[in-house]
């Protein structure tokens, strides 16, 4: 069977490289190393050691993973896109969004409240383009549609406020032709026609 020939302390000091038998055998974190209580001349079965690169690449690949869920909410759908461009085995995949959501650092309701407030803050938006962000981030139908329900959106007034910083591209026109400009351009931000009607007038 491989023996533990070395155990040598990885240059970021939170990995260790084990070598078996002389040559370079796996990395492994910290947690795990002292979980396991691995120590040099320690005789390990094939089995053992698959077993224990197995949950060094589970806790390395959470580790990433927790990072990018860290920097700001994110949904499911989102993780799932990060799993893909970092090629993290398929097979870890639902094992770190459960320990995600553990930690509750993964709730596509609570992804989508935080989008929506976000939003309303500092870049506000029709509650059609709302639904449409959060669909292509993955978000159910039924939580959009409580999300927008349960927080209060002046679709009005936030058309109001964007006609006033366009209003000097219309300027030249006669009335016609200038509502009809509006008209396009607030339909086209997502705007139905009843808040269309109330700005015009």
């Amino acid at each position: 069977m491989p023996v533990i020939t070395s155990i040598k302390a990885q240059k970021s000091k939170k990995r260790v490289n084990i070598n078996l038998d002389g040559v370079f055998g796996f990395g492994l974190d910290l947690e795990n190393f002292m979980k396991l209580q691995l120590k040099v001349n320690q005789e390990l079965t094939q089995k053992e050691i698959n077993e224990i690169i197995k949950k060094g690449n589970l806790q390395k690949s959470f580790d990433k993973t927790l990072r990018f869920a860290m920097v700001r909410p994110r949904s499911v759908k989102e993780v799932n896109g990060y799993f893909k461009r970092k090629e993290i085995d398929e097979s870890l995949h639902q094992t770190i969004i459960d320990k995600l959501v553990k930690l509750e650092l993964l709730d596509d309701i609570k992804f989508a409240k935080w989008w929506v407030d976000q939003r309303q803050a500092f870049s506000p938006k029709s509650k059609r383009i709302l639904s449409s962000e959060l669909r292509i981030k993955g978000i159910k139908q039924e939580i959009i549609n409580n999300t927008l329900d349960d927080t209060e959106i002046d679709e009005v007034k936030i058309a109001k406020e964007l006609i006033e910083k366009k209003k000097y591209k219309w300027q030249k026109y006669d009335e016609k032709i200038r509502k009809q400009k509006i008209s396009q351009y607030l339909a086209g931000k997502g705007f139905g026609w009843n808040v269309v009607n109330d700005v015009l007038k």
